[in-house]
């Protein structure tokens, strides 16, 4: 690798580099300790002194110098010691390995060396050489990204000692590094910590003791900050089996957040590929950086503060100030500008937030710059309002820019003739009306108006006080609307969120709701949109549309808005549209809960937007199959009651069972467990802050409830105690009557419950705020960056749950089934997963879903294609065949695949396992069988090039075949006792097995012959072997005579003779030979042509046989070890994909000394065995 040329003192380096070659301007050094002549003590001081000095001069084991003016010519004679002069070369390029250095060696050899002797002046040589290598460096691009880096030198080095020490693939992007400490046990070993793309790597090399540790991201159980005994921050990773701590980061905060960001990216890409959809500049992992991963948390932070769309991404922030009118001041803040937006958030925490969405601005103009107005901008709105913004860096460029994405603006956006204000109630709002009218031609079936207007209750308690209370909160939203604004663009302050605390006016909710979550946006720029989507998915019938309409009726049936076919229409429309506009989302149960109340307060078009900004915006993933968002909510919850209610949390034995309890809150934001009058006022709270506000009622909730949950015995008792507190919630300013509630049973007691007001809850909720843990104190900006990550944190536990429920799920059904351990079992799984989530991380970008697909049944969800199952079949096989193993490899994957979509699960391979190792003889055999007939062999078997392909062999007359004490054996009586047993037999058989041809046999006995290669009984097995095929030939050619003659006799039959086997070559060390061996032109012609197609075999036949040699029996019935197996499977697996992306051949696998005991050592030479056709 070409470095930027950096200066070398070689005055202290003489004794740790050996000069390589040499020439007049250029050296090639090689580091003391690597290759020959190191020294194993040499060695062990060098690495030593890598560890803790680790300059960039030495960066790798290998490098070339240049010589600058000034400095004395090396001499290789010298014993790489300087004769005089000054010490100064220049480092320009270093290498791993002596190849890669010896092809820059040779670059510079071919293009420079030549070239330089034109210079007369040695600081022109080296300038000329510097500028080239530094134009190199430019060039490069391979893989490696180095000039996004902050400082590419430094990362080039780190970057080539990673791939040193790891050896991953070129496809695992190092993202960045960090010096620090990993802890073993109470001793701290110093070290590096290098994070890539798929894998957290340490490495530490001292006094000649090396630690590499690889921990692949998707296998991180828990990330967390901790401390221990010696240091008080510390870095915890969590494996299923092991704990590692890391310390002594210069900057551990930063450290953490990129682990946060590495964990969540890469988990979500690989096990949440149902619903997560990566950011564009992060779909292709080989191009992301540490950069990206910081701009995609600052996205994620402006999506979640002003709940933006997901496809929103952000262009700048900048620093500035804001007009405020009703504090006549300008604030401090910050400007976000994205693609459809500006935003501004204050720097005091809920002081004043801003949303200007782009096709609600008229113009962006520069104003004057003064000395009281330092670089202003004036944004106008619409709604006839200016915003006024100062002391913003680089203005002239941020306007330009704004200029340019207002241009791009759909011309919807900014057809006046579209949009008009008007008034609903006082509130001024901005809408499409000339197309409302166009949408009522087009789709009269829709209905017009909110159905609380149409299906009015009058409450029959104190009517006029109830409508006073509603007047005054009326009034006053009216001289909010007036100083703040009234449309999307409105200042929101601390003083709205006292407003919506109180409870929004029934004649407002809904409007306000569609301006807090940006709803009317949608509803503004997509006319026609939801009209069209109606009209394309009412008729149609599937499962999602038989879901919705089982719970249709289910809906608020208490009201009387559902009672009737008006609002259950408008409810199946809603719900159908919007499951046919997101068929990821489809529908989820308690979306018809939700819907329903958005319907009693919007029109119907304007409920179908508000359910996008909620199921897309305000609570992702939520709704889907795995309802993954609302358990990481829950998660978080979880360590919120710890933080907030320690003494609730340590009651509960399980925190986690509140879960259970507390997920419809969040599921339905308390409309299915709350009277519907009190609900509503938790949904206004949750339109204005988000998720937020669900976190701060729940913990509430608890709260007010804490001394009887600590006195509750069992979580029913804990359920029945929170069901009656929320049941007897109520809204004293509610207009209309009580909606009857779900949990009415739960409350029919001797005594009358304590009533609690909603508005007081959420006062209290809000007020105590302050009191809360700094996760949610002043639920400002920062507060939101540490929610979003604890829901990163979190995220990683949900998910691994998931993984964990299907790894015991899977299990479960399969460990009956198989003999194998149970813990074996798990090893297994682990190492299939591995070599599925391996083929995700290194090669080309292909559809996970069919792979890996968490819908699926739980056996189903992992699944390996043929080269996966190759590999995973030479590492724990115990039918290792040598060349011949991927051969058999393919065999029994074809085999497997029952219906053909090239793709195996998790339960075929271990149901195939478990006869190799444990099943009974006649199973490994008949296992064995079928691998040799189709579909498992086919005409286009790799192995069909072999000289045996067509019949070769026959037995019409004698077969001669060696033994090893010489004793001949007559096996005509044995032959004819057999065929009649076997006759017997057949008739039992449940399942016929199809005849083996001759070419498949031949085929079938190459793989028993490389199956006994390297066994202590080689010699024996390979004796045994020729008696049976001799006897398995006889028994072919009998049935191909009976065929061929139409009857059998039971006397007939080819004479049988054993001698010593003739002389023979010493190249003959195979059971079969070429066609041209042993047999003459005229005997091949002598062979009858119509048996070619006749001659077979059959399961019977072959296992009779094979129970005659008593060796063969005991190799096939010997007890195998699986465990030394899977331990040398964890050892290569890593080993075995990187040669093969890398294009080399397949390394050597590692085995335990255990297993290599095991295998006896070879001294003499194998007898050998040979068929021969005698004259």
């Amino acid at each position: 690798m070409w470095l930027k040329p950096e200066e070398v003192l070689l005055k202290n380096a003489l004794k740790l580099w050996v000069t390589q070659k040499s020439s007049c301007y250029f050296i090639l050094q090689r580091r003391r300790g690597h290759g020959e002549g190191g020294g194993r003590l040499t060695g062990r001081l060098v690495g030593a002194l890598d560890a803790v000095l680790d300059s960039s001069a030495r960066v790798a084991p290998f490098r070339i110098l240049l010589q600058v003016p000034g400095s004395q010519v090396y001499s290789p004679i010298a014993c790489g010691e300087l004769l005089s002069g000054p010490d100064v070369y220049w480092a320009i390029a270093t290498g791993a390995t002596l190849e890669e250095i010896n092809q820059h060696w040779e670059w510079l050899e071919q293009n420079l060396l030549h070239t330089l002797s034109v210079f007369d002046n040695k600081e022109d040589i080296a300038s000329f050489v510097k500028g080239k290598v530094k134009a190199l460096i430019a060039e490069e691009t391979s893989s490696r990204l180095a000039e996004q880096e902050e400082d590419p030198e430094k990362f080039r080095e780190a970057l080539v000692k990673f791939e040193t020490r790891f050896n991953f693939p070129e496809a695992e992007k190092l993202i960045t590094y960090y010096s620090c400490c990993c802890w073993k046990g109470k001793v701290p070993r110093q070290g590096w910590l290098y994070l890539s793309i798929n894998h957290l790597c340490f490495y530490s090399f001292f006094l000649g003791k090396e630690l590499k540790l690889i921990v692949p991201w998707v296998d991180i159980q828990k990330l967390e900050k901790t401390s221990n005994v010696f240091l008080t921050a510390t870095i915890r990773i969590t494996t299923h089996s092991k704990e590692r701590d890391f310390s002594m980061f210069l900057n551990l905060e930063e450290v953490f957040k990129i682990m946060e960001q590495l964990a969540d990216v890469t988990l979500r890409r690989l096990l949440d590929n149902e619903g997560f959809e990566l950011d564009p500049d992060l779909q292709e992992p080989s191009q992301i950086t540490k950069r990206d991963l910081e701009a995609r948390a600052q996205n994620e932070f402006f999506r979640a503060f002003f709940r933006l769309p997901r496809q929103e991404k952000l262009h700048a922030v900048v620093d500035c100030s804001l007009w405020t009118p009703f504090s006549r001041c300008h604030t401090v803040g910050r400007m976000f500008a994205s693609d459809s937006y500006i935003c501004f958030a204050s720097k005091e925490d809920g002081c004043c937030n801003v949303i200007l969405p782009l096709r609600e601005v008229v113009s962006i103009e520069k104003m004057e710059d003064t000395s009281l107005l330092p670089n202003p901008i004036i944004v106008s709105v619409r709604s006839k309002m200016a915003f006024q913004f100062i002391e913003l860096k680089d203005r002239d460029d941020l306007v330009e820019r704004l200029l340019l994405r207002l241009k791009q603006m759909s011309p919807v956006f900014h057809s006046t003739s579209m949009c008009s204000d008007h008034r609903f109630g006082d509130l001024e709002m901005v809408s499409s009306q000339n197309n409302e009218e166009s949408e009522k031609e087009k789709s009269p079936q829709l209905h017009p108006e909110a159905l609380r207007a149409v299906f009015q209750q009058s409450s029959s308690q104190s009517p006029d006080s109830r409508m006073s209370r509603e007047q005054i909160k009326t009034s006053l939203w009216n001289d909010h609307f007036v100083e703040y604004g009234r449309t999307v663009c409105m200042f929101r302050t601390e003083k709205i969120r006292k407003l919506v605390a109180m409870g929004i006016p029934e004649s407002l909710r809904g409007r306000l709701w569609l301006l807090f979550s940006d709803a009317v946006t949608d509803l503004a720029s997509h006319p026609g949109y939801y009209g069209n989507l109606v009209e394309e998915s009412m008729g149609k019938c599937c499962l999602v549309t038989e879901e919705i309409e089982r719970d249709l009726h289910r809906s608020l049936p208490e009201h009387p808005a559902f009672q009737n076919e008006t609002g259950i229409a408008a409810l199946r429309r809603v719900l159908t549209a919007y499951a046919h506009r997101n068929p990821k989302i489809g529908y989820c149960q308690s979306m018809n809960i939700l819907t329903s109340v958005l319907l009693l307060y919007a029109k119907e078009e304007e409920a179908f937007w508000l359910l996008v900004a909620v199921c897309e915006r305000m609570l992702p993933d939520y709704f889907n199959h795995r309802v993954i968002g609302a358990q990481v909510d829950q998660s978080v919850f979880e360590e919120l009651i710890q933080e907030h209610l320690p003494d609730l949390a340590g009651h509960l034995k399980d925190p986690s069972a509140l879960a259970s309890i507390s997920l419809s809150w969040f599921l339905t934001l308390f409309l299915s467990i709350m009277p519907l009058e009190s609900a509503v006022n938790v949904v206004d709270c949750f339109f204005y802050d988000g998720i937020k506000a669900i976190f701060q009622l729940g913990l509430a909730v608890l709260e007010a409830n804490a001394e009887d949950l600590c006195g509750s015995k069992d979580d029913g008792q804990a359920l029945m105690i929170l069901s009656r507190f929320l049941d007897h919630i109520k809204n004293e300013d509610s207009p209309g009557p009580p909606i009857g509630s779900h949990h009415t049973f739960f409350s029919d007691d001797q005594e009358p419950y304590p009533v609690t007001d909603i508005a007081d809850l959420i006062r209290d909720s809000y007020e105590r705020e302050s009191e809360w843990p700094v996760s949610l104190q002043k639920f400002g900006g920062q507060s939101v960056e540490q929610i979003e990550r604890m829901r990163c944190r979190h995220r990683i536990r949900v998910l691994q749950g998931h993984e964990d429920t299907t790894k015991q799920n899977v299990l479960r059904v399969v460990t009956p089934e198989v003999a194998i351990l149970p813990e074996d079992l798990e090893e297994l799984y682990d190492l299939f997963k591995r070599e599925h989530m391996m083929s995700c991380y290194w090669e080309q970008p292909q559809p996970v879903a069919p792979r890996h697909d968490p819908s699926r049944p739980y056996a189903e969800q992992y699944r390996i294609d043929a080269r996966q199952f190759a590999h995973l079949f030479q590492l724990v096989s115990p039918w290792t065949c040598g060349a011949h193993t991927e051969i058999l490899a393919e065999r029994t994957f074809r085999l497997l695949d029952d219906n053909m979509d090239h793709l195996i699960e998790f339960k075929a391979f271990v149901s195939c396992l478990d006869i190799m190792y444990n099943g009974e003889m006649n199973e490994k055999i008949k296992l064995l069988y079928r691998l040799h007939i189709p579909p498992a062999l086919t005409e286009n078997d790799q192995d069909s090039q072999s000289p045996l392909k067509n019949p070769l062999l026959s037995t019409s007359r004698p077969l001669v075949f060696g033994k090893s004490n010489g004793d001949a054996i007559d096996y005509q009586k044995q032959l004819k006792q057999m065929i009649k047993d076997l006759a017997k037999e057949k008739d039992k058989a449940e399942t016929e097995l199809p005849k083996m041809s001759q070419r498949e046999f031949i085929q079938f006995c190459k793989t028993l012959y490389s199956m006994f290669h390297e066994d202590p009984e080689e010699n024996n097995l390979y004796q045994a072997i020729a008696t049976v095929t001799t006897l398995l030939l006889q028994i072919g050619e009998v049935g191909q005579r009976s065929s061929s003659s139409g009857s059998f006799s039971q006397e007939g039959g080819g004479e049988l003779q054993a001698s010593a086997p003739p002389c023979w070559s010493p190249e003959q060390d195979s059971v079969f030979a070429d066609s041209d061996t042993g047999m003459s032109p005229q005997d091949s012609r002598a062979l009858p042509e119509e048996a070619e197609g006749e001659w077979t075999v059959s399961l019977e036949h072959i296992l009779a046989s094979l129970l005659t040699e008593q060796s063969l029996v005991n190799f096939f019935e010997k007890p195998l070890d699986i465990k030394s197996k899977l331990e040398n499977a964890k050892i290569n697996q890593y080993s075995l994909k990187n040669s093969e992306l890398s294009g080399q051949s397949q390394p050597e696998l590692k085995q335990d000394s255990s297993l290599l005991r095991g295998r006896a050592c070879h001294t003499k030479a194998r007898t050998t065995v040979s068929w021969a056709v005698s004259p």
